[in-house]
């Protein structure tokens, strides 16, 4: 009994491991502590993933074998890695720097090219056509090392934008390279090949660009209650992108950049889905990708003679040389720092999988031997770990020495502080998503969700049953790393409880939902909403959100003379630049010329990347006329004032009612800025009922 205990478990351990769980588990083991322990010596988690890769691999220990299943989970992550890249891309900052990228993306091309032909064909002797395609393969670059500028938080800087902008340029036109040498080797290379391309590319940019937006709008409209869901549609789309590249003649890695661009728009970078997409693809598939990467590293190759050491040597030589000239040049072109520079090569300068598709192919068709086939695993190693000691390096220094794209540092007397009153349950996560979206990334105040009690009989029983279902959308929020607070209170008005609570936290800003439509008690009595406009002198934003946030493609910005003289001015701007970089979208701000030199001010001061459209004020009573400058899928803010603000106009009088009865069914925040003097007297009581 006792040996066959032990022939099982021994049969259990015998290498390279087979039990699915067991491997699993070592994959696991490895994910959590190869970036401990590396971390004690300075060594980025990147080379300690590769590292142990080689280790356990079948050119190491052999503890395990590239099999189908992490040959999977290995697609996946390298999807990931450049879904990743696209979706993160700042779109308003690479729109302005689209240049600049395509500069880039010549230059890292055009370099390597050149440096290499002549390499390959004269020292190391190789034909043409395999001179062509190895030193096309210089010119490719992974952006394995991408993680680290995300996890330093400098995913946004513009050597990050035009650098993940120039690898989609150079890894395509590498990649059709290697179609048209493969074209050529069969005797394929005629009109019907370039027909065929041009059709399938044309053909696959139509279906990502035009179709894919408006299906994953009209999903995340119609089961916006469903998160779960909205992941598991991303994850479709990605893999469905990356199927239809394949069919198309290009890699799947385009199809999965290509998704991220395509769904940039509808997945705000602070948003609870787009954490749920980089926890996943962090924590389990991208290290799964980069150990992968490093099972395929045989280390043996250098042993087999002068003739691999020299190969190997040349090629990693002029990989890492040409794109550091390619970085260089870039930098000094455009003036750029030299962390910016660094940075530059240390994301382009990783080969992984392109290099990697290029060469197999190559060499499963006879062009490439196995020489230059071990010379480029060496040259995989070497450039993944200086790659990534590069970009930690230069990541680090623009942390600490440069301010990043930072709007929502407007309000240096007082930190931020948001207050969200909730009547309508239903609302609730709409509310929070939005006011996630407008949080200072650093600050340090949780958001405060308010409910109001009315003070009766049933009060006791009332704020158990309020708290109870504010708590339960904890978890909701903790999905998008979001501080939250949840207050109940007791008051005999709903109104004067948002008063009194707003005081007491010091709230900065005010996010109300939109009033439900006036009774003839409430115009008697005194409206709730109204009652907090006049009661406060804060930041009051009043939204109305018809659809999920997300969907909306354009900012329409309202703004009355004089707006720009009030004390909130610069709160509620930061505000709409914020909410114009998470969705990407553009500003049409509506105002005069004195209003847009402050706006315009502003944005330069900030240097702040949002791109503002500006056109001439008119009548902001006339309703027909917004209406007529509005699309459906808009986000209308309207900047309205107190009475005894500047910029007050006899127009804001019962402006909600105006807007809800003929501008319905549009997304509107209306906005009553902060007012410089305020003398708080007896706050009037609106009626009984919720907010």
């Amino acid at each position: 009994m006792s040996n066959s205990v032990v022939n099982h478990l021994l049969s259990e351990f015998q290498l390279p491991l087979k039990s699915p769980v067991l491997v699993f588990s070592v994959i696991l083991f490895i994910i959590l502590l190869a970036p401990l322990i590396l971390g004690k010596i300075k060594v980025p988690g990147i080379i300690g993933f590769i590292v142990s890769g080689i280790v356990i691999g079948p050119n190491g220990f052999n503890v395990l074998e590239k099999n189908s299943a992490v040959n999977l989970f290995s697609t996946i992550g390298l999807l990931y890695i450049m879904f990743i890249a696209g979706l993160e891309l700042d779109m308003n900052e690479f729109r302005k720097k689209k240049y600049k990228s395509f500069a880039f993306g010549f230059f890292t091309f055009i370099i390597p090219l050149m440096l290499g032909l002549p390499v390959c064909y004269y020292l190391l002797g190789f034909s043409w056509s395999t001179s062509i395609l190895t030193a096309s393969m210089f010119a490719t670059h992974t952006l394995v090392a991408y993680p680290v500028v995300t996890r330093y938080g400098v995913s946004r800087n513009e050597a990050v934008a035009i650098t993940v902008g120039g690898t989609i340029l150079t890894d395509t036109a590498v990649l059709i390279i290697l179609a048209v040498i493969m074209g050529s080797s069969e005797g394929s290379l005629n009109y019907q090949f370039w027909i065929q391309l041009v059709l399938s590319l044309a053909l696959f940019s139509v279906i990502m660009f035009l179709f894919i937006p408006k299906i994953t709008k009209w999903f995340f409209t119609r089961l916006e209650s469903e998160k779960t869901s909205h992941y598991i549609f991303v994850l479709s789309v990605v893999f469905f992108a990356a199927f239809l590249a394949q069919l198309a003649g290009v890699e799947p890695i385009i199809g999965a950049f290509v998704a991220g661009l395509a769904l940039n728009r509808l997945i705000p970078s602070s948003s609870s889905l787009m954490n749920r997409i980089e926890f996943t693809g962090n924590a389990l598939f991208i290290p799964f990708f980069l150990i992968s990467v490093g099972m395929i590293v045989d280390l043996r190759v250098l042993l087999e003679g002068p003739e691999a050491l020299i190969v190997a040597g040349a090629l990693t030589t002029v990989a890492i040389s040409s794109k550091w000239l390619a970085s260089v040049l870039t930098g000094a072109v455009f003036k750029y720092t030299k962390a910016q520079s660094l940075l530059i090569f240390g994301l382009s300068s990783a080969h992984a999988a392109a290099t990697l598709a290029i060469i197999l192919v190559g060499y499963n068709a006879g062009i490439i031997d196995k020489s230059i086939l071990n010379g480029t695993i060496i040259l995989i190693l070497a450039t993944c770990i200086v790659a990534s000691f590069a970009t930690e390096h230069a990541a680090k220094k623009i942390m600490a020495t440069e301010e990043e794209y930072l709007p929502e540092n407007t309000d240096l007397e007082e930190p931020e502080n948001i207050l969200v009153p909730i009547a309508n349950f239903d609302k609730l996560e709409a509310m929070l998503d939005l006011a996630v979206l407008l949080k200072e990334k650093g600050s340090a105040n949780p958001i405060r969700l308010l409910s109001v009690v009315h003070n009766n009989e049933d009060a006791e029983n009332n704020l158990r049953l309020a708290r109870k279902r504010l708590d339960g959308l904890l978890h909701y929020a903790a999905a998008a790393e979001a501080g939250i607070d949840v207050i109940t209170t007791i008051d005999y008005n709903a109104a004067s409880g948002v008063i009194r609570t707003a005081r007491e936290k010091g709230a900065t800003i005010i996010m109300s939902g939109w009033p439900r439509k006036t009774t003839f008690l409430n115009k008697f009595m005194g409206d709730k909403t109204e009652t907090i406009i006049e009661g406060t002198d804060k930041n009051l934003f009043i939204c109305h959100l018809t659809r999920p946030i997300a969907v909306h493609d354009r900012i329409v910005l309202l703004c009355p003379p004089l707006s720009e003289s009030e004390a909130g001015f610069s709160v509620w701007l930061s505000k709409v630049c914020l909410l114009a970089k998470e969705l990407s979208a553009p500003v049409y701000c509506y105002c005069n010329l004195k209003t847009q030199a402050a706006v315009t001010s502003f944005l330069d001061e900030r240097k702040i990347t949002a791109h503002f459209n500006f056109a001439d004020q008119f009548d902001l009573e006339d309703t027909d006329a917004i209406k007529s400058r509005l699309k459906p899928d808009d986000l209308l803010v309207f900047v309205a004032a107190r009475k005894e603000s500047q910029s007050y106009q006899k127009a804001f009088d019962g402006l909600q009612t105006k807007l809800e009865r003929y501008l319905g069914s549009v997304t509107k925040i209306l906005v009553y800025p902060k007012v410089s003097v305020y003398s708080y007297e007896d706050t009037p009581l609106g009626s009984i009922g919720e907010l």
